[in-house]
C-alpha cells in the first residue's frame, strides 16, 4: 500500500510565501514523476508543476517565476515552494506521483494521489 501525504498548506496574504511538502511511503520500488496539481472551488484540477525523476521540472505558465518545485529522491519526497502568491492560487493542493510497487519489469507505474492540502491567498 502506498500513501502520499502533504504538508505545509495554510493562509497567507497576497504577496507571501508557503512551502508545500509531500511524502510518499509504503510499498515503493520505484518513483517516476511527482506532480503538484491544484482545485479551485468550481473549477477543474490543474497541473501546476511536475518534475521527473532526473531532475526535470515542468510548470505551468501561471506559475513560473513564482513558484519552484523539487524533490529528495532518498526520502521520496517533492515539495513546492510558493512565492508572491496571489489570490487566485487560492485551493486545494494535491501531489500525485507515478509508482511503481514491484521490481518486475513489467510492472506497470500508477499514479497516487494525496490527500489535498489548503491553500488561502487573502488580498
Amino acid at each position: 500500500q502506498v500513501q502520499l501525504v502533504e504538508s505545509g498548506g495554510g493562509s497567507v496574504q497576497a504577496g507571501g510565501s508557503l512551502r508545500l511538502s509531500c511524502a510518499a511511503s509504503g510499498s515503493i520500488f520505484s518513483i517516476n514523476d511527482m506532480d503538484w496539481y491544484r482545485q479551485a472551488p468550481g473549477k477543474q484540477r490543474e497541473l501546476v508543476a511536475g518534475i521527473s525523476s532526473a531532475g526535470i521540472t515542468y510548470y505551468a505558465d501561471f506559475v513560473k517565476g513564482r513558484f519552484a518545485i523539487s524533490r529528495d529522491n532518498a526520502k521520496k519526497t517533492v515539495f513546492l515552494q510558493m512565492n508572491s502568491l496571489k489570490p487566485e492560487d487560492t485551493g486545494v493542493y494535491y501531489c500525485s506521483a507515478d509508482i511503481k510497487t514491484s521490481q518486475s519489469i513489467i510492472a506497470p507505474f500508477n499514479k497516487y494521489w494525496g490527500q489535498g492540502t489548503q491553500v488561502t491567498v487573502s488580498s
